[in-house]
């Protein structure tokens, strides 16, 4: 499995500019290889996983259709923590996550199957904090996060964040409550946010947990005094995304492709596709054939077509070597 220290790796291999992911040109980079069509491709692709990787799965699946029309495509995205129970029941041969499983996840699909499932990175992402387009806002830490996220403030505060006047801002929005938008538990970003952002602490209850990346978006560009977190690649003209410091004091930075991949944007992380390989077996054609897509250079300029960070070529041979 892919830890934190291979997506400092990879994210200093990649050398790009410096604004806003969506804005940024980004390529992908050359020394990825050429998707190949190969014959006998037929079935269908269940995919039941990650709301924030939906957009990827429709968009890889609408690409590799291109290739092969017989392949019909099957994408339910109701958050990361339903992919593990379909991999396992069998009603899924993909499984997204926008996070690792965790090791309860892990040890149910072992017991099933006597192996451990497998995890194929597909791209970086950067998790965004959200204001509405109006807020004068530009920063916070992860230790203001938490106090405005989370009722155990393990980030080190003595008080909850409650009003924006709390964080700097004055006139009309310093009395102003600070309305929060959130993911609810089935979502792999909510327990990633609750991890990273809220150390490992617990949500307030005056979060307003929405069924999908979207929605959270939506409900903070409706809401002038709104804040919330997603993925970058769901940003809209209606939000912005502020920078964020690892601590108090500290410089913050902004989820830029530059600060991504220089390890300085606190909340980056890979987007996994899971997979049931069994040790020493050949993987299903169909299912090896659309992760080879996925880590060709077709598949990766879909990922900067969503707005996230294709993948090096370096973690893509890794890759690519675990499932061949």
């Amino acid at each position: 499995m892919f830890k934190k220290k291979i997506l400092i790796a990879a994210l200093s291999l990649l050398a790009l500019g410096s604004t806003t992911l969506q804005a940024q040109k980004i390529s992908v980079d050359p020394a990825l290889p050429e998707y190949k069509k190969v014959s006998g491709i037929s079935g269908t692709i269940n995919s039941i996983g990650s709301d924030t990787m939906n957009n990827l799965m429709t968009l890889w699946a609408e690409g590799f259709a291109k290739y092969y029309p017989n392949v019909r495509v099957q994408v339910e995205g109701k958050g990361s923590s339903t992919a593990p129970p379909a991999l396992i029941a069998g009603t899924a041969q993909f499984g997204p996550m926008s996070r690792t499983m965790k090791k309860g996840e892990i040890d149910k699909f072992e017991k099933k199957f006597g192996y451990k499932p497998t995890a194929v990175p597909t791209s970086i992402d950067a998790l965004a904090v959200y204001v509405n387009k109006d807020n004068p806002l530009t920063g916070l830490s992860l230790q203001q996060i938490d106090a405005i996220f989370s009722k155990t403030r393990r980030g080190g505060y003595d008080h909850a964040i409650t009003r924006w006047g709390e964080l700097g801002l004055t006139g009309p929005w310093a009395n102003k409550p600070i309305s929060l938008y959130g993911r609810n538990s089935a979502s792999g970003t909510y327990g990633y946010f609750k991890k990273h952002a809220l150390f490992k602490g617990d949500y307030k209850d005056s979060v307003k947990e929405q069924p999908g990346s979207a929605s959270v978006v939506q409900g903070i560009s409706e809401d002038k005094y709104g804040i919330g977190y997603s993925g970058i690649g769901y940003i809209t003209s209606g939000v912005k995304a502020i920078a964020l410091g690892k601590k108090d004091g500290q410089k913050q930075y902004t989820p830029t492709v530059e600060n991504v991949t220089a390890g300085k944007y606190p909340l980056a992380r890979f987007l996994y596709l899971y997979i049931n390989k069994a040790p020493n077996r050949p993987l299903d054609p169909l299912v090896r054939e659309f992760c080879l897509f996925i880590l060709s250079k077709e598949g990766q300029q879909v990922v900067v077509k969503d707005g996230y960070l294709p993948l090096p070529a370096k973690v893509v041979n890794k890759t690519r070597a675990l499932i061949q």
